[in-house]
């Protein structure tokens, strides 16, 4: 298995932080590398618009064509994609979430949060994109949002491209 190094590329966006996990010998601006972005959340449920972030990552790494596929490494967080122009639509998705699949004396996982791995199942963990001229290819009201389920806590985004 090869080391890795972690290299600190940049602070932005509030609470956003991305760093590079690089395999030994391997080339920053190439296949070889996995972006891990680190978010620290702030309420138990919440949404984070990561849209920007991601598309300055493009950007800066000169990506032009291919996929990008991000992963969340968590069982009671998530990854979707859907209206960024209005703020309600976050706050409708939480709330829907919550009276859908509120927390419930029936479930049995011991630690409380039965809630939160359910609705991280149900929204999915990972999602794929297509990068054309540099750029993810988004609707024009679509944006790109990691959801959190079970915070606050420090939570990860392993992000992958794939040159094509």
């Amino acid at each position: 298995m090869a080391s890795r190094q972690n290299h600190k590329i940049s602070d932005c966006y509030n609470r956003i932080f991305i760093y590079a996990v690089l395999a030994t010998g391997t080339s920053f601006r190439y296949n070889g590398i996995m972006l891990v972005i680190r978010i620290k959340t702030q309420t138990r449920e919440e949404i984070v618009d990561i849209t920007a972030t991601l598309q300055d990552i493009v950007k800066k790494e000169h990506w032009q064509s291919g996929i990008l596929t991000l992963y969340s490494p968590h069982t009671t967080a998530a990854l979707s994609v859907n209206e960024n122009a209005d703020p309600d639509v976050k706050r409708d998705l939480l709330s829907f979430l919550k009276g859908t699949i509120p927390p419930s004396p029936d479930f049995k996982h011991r630690e409380g949060n039965s809630d939160a791995h359910i609705k991280g199942a149900l929204i999915n963990f990972s999602q794929t994109f297509l990068i054309e001229n540099s750029r993810i290819q988004l609707g024009t009201w679509q944006g790109i949002f990691f959801m959190e389920f079970d915070g606050p806590r420090s939570r990860e985004i392993w992000v992958k491209f794939i040159a094509g």
